[in-house]
This record gives structure tokens, sequence and C-alpha cells, in this order.
């Protein structure tokens, strides 16, 4: 981590430790991905005494003991997010994502787009509500298990002066872009923007129990019988 990712690191682990306590505690879901530890390596050569100190923040693997054959890593943006891929060990970004759902559509069962969508929805204002931008969606696609492996990455980064900068120097088209939204945005605005795009991007497909149980909200209580019109 640069020295500015670490500041902000150790501004928000408190936050972020306590967040995840609560989420395990009261089993509400998260796609957080969970960091393992913050270390500090350094290293001094004794010949010619030049001495080198790096941070490293470890997270899990979120993909040990999977057989991805695909993964993406999405911000819900489309500008600059296109890799010209040329191996499967390429990772993809949104445009390619895109261009991927033509033929073969990411469709969940109803109780996995539910967990998905209310877990970005809380992590994401979590995040926002501490001033972090710049996060991804990253996903694996085990076709072996017909399973999709998902987690939020990169949460380090705060919206500092820096980043406020980059968002007009691009959202003014001096640098191109053909009037796309920027990728680096307001803390509020990338989280509806990210959600927005994560909703298009994974698609309920209807089981056999959907629509169970519509019928019933016409139904009301008299005394201990039950009257549906």
């Amino acid at each position: 981590m640069s020295g500015r990712e670490m500041q902000s690191f150790t501004q928000f682990a408190p936050h972020y430790f306590n967040f995840m306590n609560q989420s395990f505690s009261s089993k509400k879901p998260t796609v957080l991905a969970k960091i393992v530890g913050v270390y500090r390596i350094g290293f001094r050569n004794k010949l010619t005494n030049n001495s080198l100190r790096q941070d490293m923040l470890i997270m899990e693997n979120l993909f040990y003991n999977k057989k991805t054959v695909k993964i993406f890593d999405l911000k819900g943006s489309v500008r600059s997010r296109y890799v010209p891929s040329s191996s499967k060990s390429d990772v993809l970004l949104d445009e390619n994502l895109l261009e991927f759902i033509c033929d073969s559509p990411l469709f969940l069962r109803p109780h996995s787009k539910l967990l998905l969508s209310q877990s970005i929805m809380s992590d994401t204002h979590f995040l926002s509500q501490h001033h972090i931008m710049d996060y991804s969606l990253l996903v694996g696609i085990d076709e072996s298990n017909s399973e999709l492996v998902v987690g939020i990455i990169d949460f380090i980064r705060t919206f500092t002066w820096d980043k406020r900068l980059e968002m007009w120097v691009k959202a003014s088209g001096l640098l191109g872009g053909h009037g796309k939204m920027p990728t680096v945005i307001a803390p509020e605005l990338y989280r509806k923007r990210f959600c927005e795009a994560m909703d298009r991007y994974f698609l309920m497909v209807p089981d056999k129990w959907h629509g169970l149980g519509v019928d019933l909200e016409s139904c009301v209580h008299a005394d201990d019988d039950i009257v549906c019109s």
C-alpha cells in the first residue's frame, strides 16, 4: 500500500472490523472481502546500506479451491473498461462482461439474487458513509459447480482532493471519454452507479416457487377466519 492508502486504512479499519463483526453476529449477508492482516516488510542491504519498507494488506483468496474459467473486475462503468483478452488468465472488465452476457447471461435464482442485492446495497452504503469509492466487485465463474463467486475488493481508497480533481478533469472531457460518466466520482454517486450496474449485470430467473403467495395479499382476517376476495 502507498503511504496515503495506509493512512486511509488506519482511519477506516476500526469501522470495517466493527461492521464485519456485526454482520457475522447478526447473520447479515455481506460480500466485502475479508482482510486477513496488514504487515510492514522491511529490508536493509548490508553492502549498500539501502533500505526498503513496504506496507502490505492481505485479503482472502476468493477463488481458493475454485475452478474459475473467467474472472471479472466490475466497477459499474463502461469508460475504459475493456481488456482485449488474449488468455484465460486475464482479468476482464465491465465492457467484457457486457459482451459476454449477450451470449451467456448470468442468471440467478430469486433467493440468490435477493442475497446478492441486499449484500451489495448494505456494503456500499457502509462504504459511502466512510467516503470510500473506486471499489470493485470481483466475480469468478466456476462452471464445474455452476457457481458465481463474488466479493467486493479494493475498498481502501477514499475520496481525497486528488480524486476530486481527477473527477473534474474526466467529467470535463478534456481527456476524451465521449461524454461518458468518469470512473472516479463522489462516493454516493459511485455507490448509486455501482448498485444499478450490478442489478443489471445479474438477472433473476424465476423458479417453481416464484409467484406463490401473491394472491394472499388480497386476503383479510375476519376474527379467526381468513377471507380472500
